[in-house]
């Protein structure tokens, strides 16, 4: 276990290197000059070519890879061209909006998703198996922003219950602002008593929420269905049933134990991907998360923001990898000796 933890680990730093690199050399030759973009307007040639001696930009390329890995070393990232702010400041920001909207996204996923996916397996060809099907299916095939847009014209537009965007609103933000403490509004106003704050950012986040579930709630429900269904075909579940054990124990404790593997995986792999991948949704919420700054920056050339961005996201997503390999061994005791 500890060998196989220094072989991760050393696997993550060189992935993260590699990341590095990459958007290194693609801030590099993106059209447009990060310099003019700092500057804006309309700047003379003379004031172009200070700000890129003041940037570094001057210099050449392997000089500035070489001061770039050494200022990320030192965990500086500089400031955002465009807000002029430190980049780590930033992302600090806008990861407790993403990491609260993703991670509730996946917990309601797991909650719903695995035993909708049991029941479905269990009541195999049945009706409630033909809608789940359905439904997952169509939860796949469904873009996002049809998806988001659909709920926002039915529960903003005509029921007039839920707000369109944004994570709170404005008056909250003015006569009941939420304290940071965590990064994360919902239990930030929980911490402080803030029921007001609470009850703004709970009506704003079920929108986003809702899409994101909707989305990944396919995949997982589809995979957990698959799993079972195999599982029980064994022989193990058969005696079980003869020895007349109750049908949840069967079903919860044996046969879905030995599907939590391959749903480890999917849920990692998703949980991952929403961190930077939720994009579409933050952007059609208004959603001041990480994926819709990333996405800024990449568009307007800002360097700086971008690559802080990337790292932060690669980072989180190497790290959720190497939990879930972790988890292998607590669920699969076997996978410890080997």
């Amino acid at each position: 276990m500890v060998m196989q933890l220094g072989q991760r680990l050393l696997m993550i730093v060189a992935v993260v290197l590699g990341v590095m690199t990459i958007m290194f050399v693609l801030s590099r030759v993106l059209p447009g000059s990060p310099a003019q973009l700092m500057l804006g307007g309309r700047p003379s040639l003379e004031m172009v070519a200070k700000a890129e001696a003041e940037l570094g930009l001057d210099k050449p390329l392997g000089v500035q890879y070489l001061n770039f890995m050494g200022t990320v070393v030192q965990g500086e990232f500089g400031n955002s061209l465009l807000t002029t702010r430190p980049v780590l400041l930033e992302v600090r920001e806008r990861l407790g909006a993403t990491f609260e909207l993703t991670t509730l996204a996946i917990v309601l996923v797991i909650l719903v998703g695995v035993p909708i996916g049991v029941l479905s397996a269990v009541r195999q060809n049945s009706m409630p198996d033909n809608i789940a099907r359905t439904v997952s299916l169509a939860g796949a095939a469904m873009p996002s922003f049809i998806l988001a847009m659909s709920l926002q014209l039915l529960f903003y537009g005509t029921l007039e219950w839920l707000p369109l965007q944004g994570r709170l609103e404005p008056s909250i933000l003015l006569d009941n602002p939420i304290t940071p403490i965590t990064g994360l509004f919902l239990i930030d106003a929980l911490l402080t008593g803030n029921w007001v704050g609470f009850l703004s950012a709970f009506a704003h986040i079920i929108l986003p929420l809702l899409t994101l579930t909707t989305l990944l709630l396919a995949t997982v429900t589809r995979i957990t269905r698959n799993m079972m269904v195999d599982v029980l075909k064994e022989e193990y579940i058969r005696t079980a049933f003869a020895y007349g054990l109750p049908k949840s124990v069967i079903y919860f404790r044996y046969a879905l134990k030995a599907t939590l593997i391959p749903i480890l995986t999917i849920v990692g792999l998703t949980y991952g991907q929403l961190l930077g991948g939720a994009v579409v949704v933050e952007y059609i919420f208004d959603w001041p998360g990480l994926g819709s700054f990333l996405v800024s920056s990449i568009a307007q050339n800002d360097y700086p923001a971008s690559i802080g961005a990337t790292l932060f996201l690669a980072g989180i997503y190497l790290l959720v990898n190497l939990i879930v390999d972790l988890l292998y061994a607590v669920v699969d005791p076997r996978l410890r000796t080997s």
